[in-house]
Order: structure tokens, then sequence, then C-alpha cells
């Protein structure tokens, strides 16, 4: 106690300012009542949909039972026929999916004896289907048809028997599985009983029963492939394993052929069994029947197929158990009360009716009231179908209690049966999102007998008791978060250094209780090194830093710190001297660490790319792949050394992330969901929010919103994200250690079109090389990151002037290699490389089509010709084409702001003469008018499907009138300065609390004039961060490609300013004062202890080597930079040419179309608000409409890939709050006070932060069980 009653070191200065660390973005408590409702609403619909599928398919048979009267006899048939199609409808399906992954996707054809095989079970299968739900179960009776369908587990039952015992392990579902064969084998000998022994000499009768058996028996052999896996498996048969590695290589083919099989199998069943062709077509025409037999069949084949897909998302979102095996078990047990009920209560009320109860039993019922009814369906069809119903039953006796209790206990034995072999699945353990593929061995479903399909596809493990436990653990993947820094602010560093101080609490390394993942944190700190009186210290930023992490290293250390505790010290931490700098190793307060890299532009290669092809090399080629190396030369097996390296590969990641990224651990475990439960998947990014103030964050906020819900959303259901973010993407280290990806990713720029491909947009570019080599880059919209964004117009226009060039030269590159891509990546096919040309041609034809929108407005303002008008559209912007040639890049932005005014104004003139010319012309079923609500509508039905984020959809308004200046203006300034591949941003914002550069040049009256004119002429910010960027002018001419290096400003990232030589005198001078920098950090805080240590040698030779072969500082070549430049400027041109003649043709053929427009247009009748035709015509150029008309459409593929997207999206997150395990809260209160002190609220007090540290992810102290299954390497 004494100890704790040390006083701080400042008793007097204990307020402090503290971040937020907790998620204040994410709201709990919606999600886990969201949570909660999806799994209500996910088992009633499975529930729900069996009980529709089983009983509309159960009231098919009994319509085509011979005695029945809902239907006429010549009717029978097409109820027969409606069965067929039950059977058949999984198998077209199947069919035209296999077909499609044919034709785009890899489909490799397998052995004879394989298709021989499957074949064969397929032909048994499909035979038992046919002859037991056509020929035999029309003439059973309601309860037997209902539970002879659970018989077919009997074959399941014993495959499981044999599998246990050839895998020759302790399992503890042996007997369950031993049980339920010999009662499903009781059930049908009690069915036997029942039926033969009623009347022996029927032999008709004798032939339905014996077809019933042997086609459910012949109906267990669907799912034969379940367990031949294991068998094989623990197998010493070289046949077998070959077998089955060929059926799971294979399975595309085979689905077209046993689906094919199936199809023709059915088809010959009920032509031979009912000879249609000899009927007379025409009963179809009869009105009621019919349409009774087309609701039954419509509901028996919409609910097969919802029930399917419900019990697919039940398991994925882990609720097998509540959500999936529950409902299915009750499904078979409603359907028998929901047939027996009604025929009970009907039989009661005959009785009743009748006033003679004892004289009346069930055959007399029978005979008077079932039997002898005439034929009617003019009223209500419910009580007919509740007599045929009962006339199924007619056969047996009911009255006699003996007959009753065979029906009842074959029909419970066979149920029964049922769940006992099923009842391994209580303990399955199931990965979140599960691929389909994992969790049902076929594909396909039985449409017929739904529940018993679905419980018996299931993917079959021998459950031993080592298996379960081993299972609950994942294979331990690494993940590196690698971020990039260069002039991040103090409050841009809080965020990301807080977040992976959260990463830290979040999968603590020090006596972890989840062993999942483990986690580095790597900080590359470009250009941190400065001269200071001949020696090297680090600059600010970097000492910003520093303090950064020292600050928060606090607050996460005394987090649950009390008053009067004493708080602990930060522990000494480790400074590098390193060949290419400095390191700084810090060991948070869970046992992770956070190493920066401070690098030395003077010792190797700067820029943000050269970064994190510096921290590729050293995480991936250092220290993930040399030790294997080491072991080879020690003499290790090299087939196990090379098994053990491709396992580390595939199970390490890389988190990239910027320097101001702010995300939670949740986020980060969504993507790692993604990888790790799909092998090719190679990439995986998240929703990207951007933050700060402005009207200039505004547009931005709206316009990551559209792009994350339609465009990247479709990209991710129809083919593949083509950009993972470089703020915030994980990253797969087999995939870039694959060929063409990291070696090609660290060429050196040697030509202009590197510069716009390589250094501009260098994430979308790493993401182009993936894609070729056929990994998978995917989105997950519930994985949030947030990440500042540019605030001002000239910032946010410097940005996409490098991102627009760059985003159209790599798909470009993409498209120009689709056979290819096409052939090597399944997910690239060529209907979505189609899909990609349809956008770039739009992104190319966007400043031709914002100028025929504004001629629209113009035409109708001022009812001026649209020729007149087109011609006044285009010359605003050829005059800015032709400034843009002449002018500063800085004067180009002044006067594209100007112009951005001016045409908002414009932009809402055009908005309200939209809806003039409704209101004008009565009516708003021309296509402008049905464009712009469809859009709205769309936009509107998104922001709804994502009620997070509603809020964005009223910057949609700020957006609309921002469409001249970002896709005119925007783009023609960003295709004339593309010579410029200066980076553009943060190339002036000082550190926040810093103070200002010690030198600075006064600006003279002009430019103080100059300076206030642009700011004036800037959208107005709402409020302003604390840390402002410098308002100093820093001109630069746009001819120019890279500023002069004698410019005291920080050179930006990215540009191809070459390095200065380093002599050998210098490189002296440096190692004389390598100690300075040291000595700064070490003075810079007493808080944090920092000890010097060293590297050893291996690791300084590999930078050494790593230097020299790929990051040794550039040369200062001046003829090579004006070489380079001329080539830049030559290929801008060039590309300028193109791409402006393109617009200019789209511009002429239009002008030319509205001239004759009589000619060539398109007459619509107009219609009036009533559909009525008003006599008026409406003019259509064909070229704009088919144009409109196909941007409508890839906006509606947009928005049902978005609609798909989001379910599965919600599927996978109400699966992570529901398996990820909660910190709990405290709910003992602790003693805050010291014994024997006074409780005194003024008192002072050594720590502020009892109020913080909850960092749970959800208000809820119940741990929910951390369930996992195993992981298998196969295909997507």
């Amino acid at each position: 106690m004494e100890e704790q009653r040390d006083p701080p070191k400042r008793p007097w200065d204990t307020c402090q300012e503290v971040p937020i660390t907790e998620d204040e973005q994410t709201p709990w408590k919606m999600i886990k009542l969201l949570k909660f409702i999806s799994f209500i609403a996910v088992a009633i619909f499975v529930f729900g949909l069996a009980l529709c599928s089983k009983t509309s398919f159960l009231l098919l048979i009994t319509l085509s039972n011979e005695g029945t009267k809902t239907l006429s006899a010549e009717h029978k048939p097409v109820a027969l026929l409606c069965i067929a199609c039950s059977l058949i409808m999984s198998s077209v399906f199947l069919f035209l999916k296999s077909i499609w992954k044919a034709c785009y996707k890899t489909s490799k054809p397998p052995r004879k004896t394989t298709v021989a095989l499957v074949l064969f079970f397929e032909f048994l299968a499909s035979v038992g289907a046919a002859i037991l739900t056509i020929v035999a179960m029309p003439h059973l009776d309601i309860v037997t048809n209902v539970t002879i369908l659970n018989g077919v587990a009997i074959l399941s039952a014993v495959l499981q028997l044999v599998a246990q015992c050839t895998a020759k392990q302790r399992n503890c579902f042996l007997l369950p599985s031993t049980f339920g064969f010999i009662l499903i084998l009781i059930g049908y000998i009690l069915f036997l009983l029942l039926y033969i022994m009623k009347n022996p000499s029927d032999m008709k009768m004798a032939i339905w029963v014996g077809l019933a058996v042997g086609g459910s028996i012949l109906v267990s052999f669907n799912w034969w492939e379940n367990y031949f896996r294991i068998i094989s498996q623990n197998s010493s048969s070289i046949f077998l394993k070959i077998l089955c590695k060929d059926i799971t290589k294979c399975k595309n083919m085979l689905h077209i052929l046993s689906s094919l099989l199936r199809i023709v199998v059915t088809a010959c069943v009920i032509v031979a069994y009912v000879p249609l062709a000899k009927m007379d077509w025409d009963f179809l025409t009869s009105n009621t029947e019919t349409r009774i037999i087309a609701i039954i069949v419509g509901v028996q084949l919409i609910s097969s197929a919802l029930c399917h897909w419900f019990g697919l998302a039940a398991c994925k979102m882990h609720a097998l158990r509540r959500c999936f095996l529950l409902p299915l078990y009750l499904a078979s047990l409603s359907v028998m009360a929901l047939f027996i009920i009604p025929v009970i209560v009907y039989y009661q009320d005959y009785r009743t009716s009748l006033n003679r109860t004892a004289n009346i039993n069930f055959t007399d019922y029978c005979e008077l009231a079932v039997d002898g009814r005439n034929q009617s369906l003019n009223g209500n069809v419910f009580p007919q179908l509740v007599l045929d119903v009962t006339h199924t039953l007619c056969f047996l006796d009911m009255s006699k209690t003996a007959d009753i209790g065979i029906l009842t206990g074959s029909a419970m034995s066979w149920w029964i049966g049922l769940v006992l072999v099923t009842l391994h699945l209580w303990k399955l353990n199931v990965y979140r999102i599960q691929r389909t593929q994992d969790l049902f061995i076929r594909r396909l479903y039985e449409g017929a007998f739904i529940e018993q399909s679905l419980l018996l596809n299931i993917r079959f493990d021998i459950q031993t008791k080592e298996k379960i436990k081993k299972l609950r653990d994942f294979e331990r993947v690494m993940v590196y978060l690698c971020a990039t820094m260069w002039h991040e602010t103090y409050d841009e560093m809080m965020n990301i250094i807080i977040s992976i101080f959260r990463m830290d609490k979040y999968r603590p390394k020090e006596n972890p209780k989840i062993n999942d993942f483990t986690f580095e944190a790597h900080i590359y700190f470009d250009d941190a090194f400065i001269d200071v009186e001949g020696s090297r210290h680090l600059n600010e930023y970097a000492e910003n830093l520093v303090t950064t992490i020292k600050e928060v290293y606090v607050i996460f250390k005394n987090i649950d710190e009390k008053f009067f505790r004493k708080q602990q010290q930060v522990p000494n931490q480790n400074i590098i001297e390193t060949p290419y700098g400095g390191r700084l190793v810090i060991t948070m307060p869970h046992g992770n660490n956070i190493v920066v890299h401070f690098k030395d532009k003077e010792r190797i290669r700067h820029k943000k790319r050269w970064s994190q092809i510096m921290y590729l090399y050293y995480l991936l080629g250092w220290k993930l792949m040399s030790k294997y190396y080491t072991r080879l030369q020690r003499g290790e097996d090299e087939k196990e050394l090379m098994k053990q390296a491709k396992k580390e590969k595939h199970n390490t990641y890389i988190l990239a992330l910027d320097g101001d990224t702010d995300f939670q651990p949740s986020a980060v475990m969504l993507l790692i969901d993604r990888l790790r439960m799909y092998p090719r998947v190679g990439a995986a990014c998240g929703r990207i929010h951007p933050t700060g103030s402005g009207p200039a964050v505004w547009f931005q906020k709206f316009e990551y919103a559209v792009s994350h819900w339609l465009q990247k959303t479709a990209e991710h259901v129809i083919g593949c994200v083509l950009c993972s973010p470089g703020c915030f993407s994980l990253f797969r280290a087999e995939a870039l250690m694959d060929d063409n990806v990291m070696k090609t990713y660290s060429t050196k720029s040697t030509d202009a079109s590197h510069y716009i491909q390589y250094d501009q947009g260098e994430d979308r570019w790493l993401c182009t090389l993936l894609l070729k080599q056929g990994w998978r880059v995917e989105y997950n919209a519930a994985s949030d990151a947030y990440t500042n964004a540019p605030m001002e117009f000239k910032e946010l226009y410097n940005q996409r002037r490098r991102w627009g060039p760059s985003t159209m030269a790599n798909v470009v590159d993409l498209l120009g290699s689709t056979t290819i891509i096409s052939k090597r990546n399944p997910s690239m096919s060529k209907p979505f490389m189609f899909y990609q040309l349809f956008g770039i041609i739009s992104a190319i034809l966007a400043p031709a089509t914002v100028c025929l929108l504004v001629a629209g407005s113009l035409t109708f303002m001022f009812n001026t010709d649209s020729a007149v008008a087109l011609v006044l559209s285009v010359i605003p912007p050829l005059i800015y084409l032709g400034l843009c040639f002449k002018l500063k890049s800085d004067t180009q932005i002044t006067i594209a702001a100007v112009l951005s005014v001016f045409y908002a104004f414009l932009m809402l003139t055009v908005t309200l003469s939209i809806i003039g010319s409704m209101i004008k012309e009565q009516t708003i079923l021309t296509p402008s008018s049905i464009f712009v609500i469809a859009m709205a509508l769309i936009y509107i039905i998104t922001a709804v499907m994502h009620p997070q984020e509603f809020p964005l959809l009223f910057y949609g308004f700020l957006y609309i009138l921002c469409i001249p200046s970002a896709y005119l203006l925007l783009t023609i300034y960003s295709m004339v300065n593309m010579n410029n591949v200066s980076w553009g941003t943060r190339e002036t914002k000082p550190a926040a609390g810093t103070a200002p550069p010690p030198t600075t040049i006064p600006q003279t009256k002009a430019q103080k004039a100059k300076s206030f004119f642009q700011r004036l002429l800037s959208w107005v910010k709402c409020c302003k961060k604390s840390s402002q960027r410098s308002q100093g002018e820093q001109p630069s001419s746009q001819e120019t490609m890279v500023p002069e290096p004698e410019q005291p400003e920080p050179q930006p990232q990215n540009t191809i300013v070459d390095d200065m030589n380093i002599s050998e005198a210098e490189q002296g001078q440096l190692d004389s004062h390598i100690q300075s920098w040291v000595e700064q950090l070490q003075s810079l805080s007493s808080d944090m202890t920092l000890e010097e240590d060293s590297l050893d040698q291996e690791e300084e030779k590999f930078w050494e080597e790593l230097k020299k072969e790929y990051l040794t500082p550039l040369p200062n070549d001046k003829e090579k930079q004006k070489k380079m430049a001329n080539e830049l400027r030559e290929l801008r041109n060039k590309i300028n040419f193109v791409f402006f003649i393109v617009d200019a043709i789209w511009l002429v053929v239009t002008f030319i179309l509205q001239i004759f427009s009589s000619t060539f247009s398109i007459q619509i009748p107009k219609l009036d608000l009533d559909l009525k035709k008003t006599g008026s015509y409406i003019q259509i150029e064909p070229v704009s409409f088919m144009f409109i008309l196909g941007f409508g459409i890839s906006v509606l593929i947009q928005f049902l890939a978005m609609f798909y997207h989001r379910i599965y999206t919600l599927i996978h997150y109400v699966a992570f709050v529901d398996t990820e395990p909660k910190e709990k809260k405290k709910l003992k209160k602790q003693d805050s006070y010291l014994p024997g002190k006074k409780d005194d609220s003024s008192s002072n007090t050594d720590s502020v932060y009892s109020s913080m540290g909850k960092l749970d992810i959800e208000d809820s102290n119940v741990e929910s069980e951390f369930t996992r299954g195993s992981y298998e390497e196969d295909q997507v």
C-alpha cells in the first residue's frame, strides 16, 4: 500500500486531454437487436418454407390418388407431371449454373471411371425418386407419405457406421448412427406389416408397397459422396483416393452430366407410367382445376428453392442449431399435424351434425361423406382437399387401435431415426460465412423432400472428442500492419496509433484467450531526417510520431486505473541504428510490437511505393522465407520445408494502411474472415469513409458512398474489385509473392507511361498485377475504416489529377489482356470485362455528356434551338481546355473554381428545368424524366439499405450541383496535367503544434492579393481542424515535371525527383554523427526510456543487399529528368488528342442528329399522368437513347448486385457478432480509494482514465461460444 501512495510527479497537473478510444461509430445495441431479429426471421423462414414445400408436394401426391375427387380423372396425369417438375427443377438450376461456370470459369474433364461411377449412383437415386413419388406414394396414406421420406436416411446411417469404423477412432456418435439405422429398419417393417397384412391377397398393393420401399432405399444413394470422401481418405486403396480427388476437381462437368441424367430419367418414368402422348391437352383450359394445380406447384417450387437458400444462410450465420436443425426437425411433425388435425375436426363435425355419434365410425364416414360426395369445385376448395386427404386413410381401419398403433409406430420410428442419423450435426463446427461447397456436399437440393436433403447433405465429419476440441481453433495466421507516413498531422497520427493499440488490447500476445491470429505493426516513415548543423536529426513530423506513441501508450497502460492509484510507467523501449536510417521498437501493453522505421532518403530510396517494396521484402522475403533456406542448408527435408513455407505464405497477411487511417479491430477481423475462408482471395478491402468538414468533404462523402454502394459491390458480385485502396486493405502473402506480382511491383519506372500507371496509383496497379495472376480481390461492406479527405478545392483537384489517369491506364491494361485474364482468373469473365469496357467508355464521354446536359437546360430555359444550345455549351469547356495548356496548375484550379460556381447554379437550373418540363408537359413518361426518377429511386432505396449511412443522401444535392465540376472541369484538368507526376497532397501541411519553418519568404502585395483571391473562391469550410494547412503559395508550372531540388520545401512522394548522389566524404560525415538522432529521441521524453540496441549481422547484411538491389537512392541525372519530362509531355499530348477527339465525335454526331432530328429521331407517343395518349410525340436521337439505355442497364446491374451483396454482408456481420467473443464488463465495483482515505471529490487525482477503457465490441455480459471449423484448401 505504501507503494501505491507514491505521489505523482506533478500532483497539481492532473487534468489531461484524452483522445477518444472507444468505437463511437458503430451502434452495437442496434446491431444486437438486428442479430436477434435476423435469427428469428431466418428460423421462421426455414420452418415456414419447409412446411410449404412439403405440404404442397404432398397435396400434389394426394391429388394424383385414384380415389380423390378434387381433380377429375383426366387431370390426374397433370398432377403427376407437376410432381416430376418438383423433382427436376433443382437439376435444371444446377445444369444452368454449371453451364455458366463451364463457359466463363475453369472446368476440368473427369476420367471415364469417375463419370461411370457418378452417373451410376445418380441413375439409382433419380430412378428411386421418380418411382417413389410418381408411382408408389399416390397409393399410400397421408401419414405414411409424410414420414416415409424420413426413411431415405437408411443408407446414410449404414455409410456413417462404415466411415466411422474405417477411421478406427473412438467416436461419440457411433451409437446414434446404429440406433438410427435400427429405428428406420423398424419403420419399414411396421410399414410392410400394416399394408401387406391388411389384405395379403391384394397383389397391386403389395407392388405399390414394394416399390415404395425400394424407391426410398434407392433415393438414399443421393448422399453417397458425403461418406465416400472419408472412406477413401482412411482407405489404403489408391484407386479410391484418385477417384475422390477426381470427383473434387471435376465437379462442374460431373454436375452437368448428372443433372441431365436426372432430367432424362424422370421424364422417362413419367412418360412410361402415364402415356400423356395419347391424351388431349385441351383439358389445360379448365380454369379452376388448372389454377389449383398451378398454385400448388408454384408454391412448391418457390418454397423449396427459398428454403434451401435460407437454410444455407442459417449455416453461414453460425446459427446451425437454432435456425436450421430445429426448424427442419419440427417441419415434418408440423406437416403431419397440418394434415391430420383438419381430418379429425371434419370427422368430429360430421358425427356431431348427425346427432348419433355412437353409430358412426371412421369406415362409415369414409363411405358416406368422403367417397359418396359429388365432385364440385364451385365453392371453397379447402373442404374438398381435406376430404381427399381423408380418403387416403380410408384404406386403413382407423377405428382399430392396432392399426393406429402400427401406423404411429412406423411414423415415429422413421422420424426418430432421421434425428439420430443427423445428431452429429449438433456438434458440427462451422466457420462463420462457411463456403457453400464446404457446408453441403452436393450443390442441388431435393425439392420432393427438402428437409431430408438439407439435413443429409451437410458435410459429414468424424466427430471425435479430440477433433472437436481441435476444430475450435483456427489455423493461426500472422497479420502485419504496415502503415506509410510522411507529413501527417498530430491528429492523423493519433488516429492510427490508437487503432493499433486497440488491436493490441483486442488480441493480446501475452496469455491470449483467443489464438486465431497474432500481429505486428510496422510504420514506415518517409524522409524522416533533416540536416542540423552537419548531423542527421529526425524532423518535426517524426518527433510528433514518437510523442504520439508515448501519449497513447500511457492512455492504454493506465486505462483501468482508478483514483489515487499509482500509474504504471511506460517500460523501456529499443532504438536501433539501421542501414536505411533508424528503427524504434515499441512493445505495447499487451505484448505486441510496433516497429517504426525512420527512412533517410540519403541512405535509401524514398516515396510511398518504395516504402511498400521495403516492407514487402523485409516481412515476406527476410522474415518469412529466409529461415526456410537456412533450415534447408542444415539438411532438413526439402519437401517438408516447401509444404511448411507454402502454408505460412498462405496464412500470412499484410494490412496496408495510410498514416491517418482510423479503424476498429472488428473491421480487421471481417477482412481476415474473407481471406481465411476463400483460398483464392488475394486481397480484400473495406468501406472507406472520408472524414473532415466543408463542401469538398461533403461532396466526397456522397461520392465515396455511391462508389462503395454500387460500383464496388457490382465488381465484387459479378467479377472482381479492380482497386483495393492502400489506406485499408488486407493482402495475402502468397498472392503478393506470386510470379509477376511483387517482383514486377518493384520495377523502377523507366517509361513515361510507367510514371502514370505505377506511381500515381500504386494500390490500383498492385491489384492489376494480382488479377492478372488469377487472384480474386473482394470487398467487405461491414469493414469500416476512416481516413482524412482533402478539404480544399486545390488539394482535391490535385488528388484526382493523380487518380484519374492511373485508373484509366490500369483499366485499359486489363481490357487489353481480356483473353488471358478471363482464362487465368475464374472471376474475371468476358461479360464482366465488357461491363468494364462500357464503364471506361462512359468515363471518356463524360465531358461531352455534361455538355449535352447543359445544352438541354439552355434549350428549355431560353427556348433556343437545340443545335445552337449545344454550340454555346461547348464554348466554356473549350476555352478552359486551351487555357490549361498554357497556364500554371494553380491558375487552372482557380479558373475551375470560378467555373464550378457558375456550373453549380446552372445545374440547379437544370434540375428545376426537368421538374418544370414534367409540369409543363403534364407527363413524367419522357425519357429524361423516367431516367431521373429511376435514378433517384435507386439512390434512395440504396441509402435505405444502408441505414447507418442514410444521412449521406442529403449530400447528394451538393453532388448533383458539382457534376459539371467533377466530370467536365476535373476531367479536363487531370488529362491536361497528366505529365505532372508530383503527389499533389500534403506538400505544404505543417505538423500540428510545431513552430513555423525557420526561414519564410515574405509575400509581396500582389502575392497576398492573389492568395486572398484564391481563398475567396475556394469552397467555404464549416469548421476548421485544430491543425490548419499552410496558406503559403507554392507556384509550380504544370509544364515542369518536378520542382527544383534546391527548394527548402519537402518533396512530394512519388514524384520522379531523383535523390542526390552521396559521396564517400558525405557518407563519412553521416557515420560520424550517427548518434545524434538517437540522443535526440532519448532526450525527447523522460516518460519513456529508449535503450540503444543494434541489428544482428544477418539482418544488416539483408538491408545492404536489398538497398543495392532495389532501394539505392537514384542519381540526380538532370539530362534524364529533362528527357523524361519531354516524354511525359508527348504522352500527354497523344492521349489528350485521342480522348478529346472521341468526345468531339460524340458531340458532332449529336449535333448532326439534332439538325436533322425530323429524319433520324425516334418518335414516341406522349402520355399524360393518366397514361393516355396526348396526341403529340417525343423526339429522341437514337444514339443518345442507346447510350442512356446502356447507362441505365449498368446502374440496374449495380443495384441488383448491391442488393445481393447487402444480404450476404448482413449474414457475415450477424455471424461475426454472434461468434466473436466479447469482453465482459466488470460488474463488481472495485475499491477506488486507498484504505483510510477520506472520500473527497475535490482531492487531487493522479489519473483521469477511469472513465475510459470500455473497448467492448458489444454491450453484453454474455460471452458467446467461439466455435470454428476446419479449413480446406480448395478453389473458390
